[in-house]
């Protein structure tokens, strides 16, 4: 893809809360300058948030297993804390969380690490623990977002534009797109995002317009 074309541009929000509607909020900040060749990512945090996906950990009970399992599981990862495991048991299923553990257990033994997070369930590498996202919720655990798919679409649909994904990036240059609408390669977008346009969470830019996506798609198959 011609990516010399592309050009990113974050735009800054007010704090989002479940009270939100996502599209809304694009339309508002973003929208006058969203143009029809044009691509709008969001942070799949706040499309999380929006969505009510989120639990206070003062609120939790983490079960016995929950705490002796994230004893295991690297720093880094939100499994790491009691209610970061209960979270990803109670969205992934126990048992199925009990049969990652142990299943990538035996795996990192001969070499192959992350294992359990392929097995446990998407939340699992979605969950962010508490710090793990923006003022005020970085007091919350907040969950991956529900049909980000369907999100995609609808933020399509709504402002006019080319495509739209949910993505989920961080500074350690991690990009992974959850959902897109149709006709977008998720790889793609991936690779276009990796440097983390979205800023660190007390920016408040969870949204990020690609543009000149549709131009620069046309110049690579032309």
């Amino acid at each position: 893809m011609g990516q010399g074309m592309i050009e990113l541009i974050p735009v800054k929000t007010h704090i989002v809360t479940k009270r939100d509607d996502i599209a809304d909020v694009i339309e508002k900040y973003a929208g006058p300058q969203i143009g029809p060749g044009d691509v709008v990512s969001v942070a799949e945090s706040v499309v999380a948030i929006t969505q009510g996906r989120y639990r206070r950990p003062e609120e939790m009970n983490p079960s016995l297993l929950a705490m002796i399992l994230s004893r295991f599981i690297h720093v880094d990862s939100s499994c790491s804390s009691p209610c970061g495991m209960q979270c990803t048991m109670d969205e992934g299923g126990t048992l199925r969380v009990l049969m990652a553990f142990i299943v990538g257990g035996i795996a990192k033994v001969f070499g192959n690490s992350g294992m359990f997070y392929k097995l446990a369930g998407e939340q699992a590498a979605l969950i962010d623990d508490v710090t793990g996202t923006m003022p005020p919720f970085d007091k919350v655990l907040v969950f991956g977002p529900k049909e980000p798919v369907k999100v995609a679409e609808k933020i399509k649909e709504r402002l006019g534009c080319f495509g739209a994904a949910v993505a989920d990036v961080n500074d350690l240059k991690r990009a992974a797109v959850l959902g897109v609408s149709d006709g977008l390669d998720p790889h793609e977008l991936s690779r276009i995002l990796i440097d983390n346009p979205f800023g660190n969470a007390n920016q408040q830019t969870p949204i990020v317009i690609i543009k000149n996506y549709a131009a620069a798609v046309a110049a690579t198959r032309g």
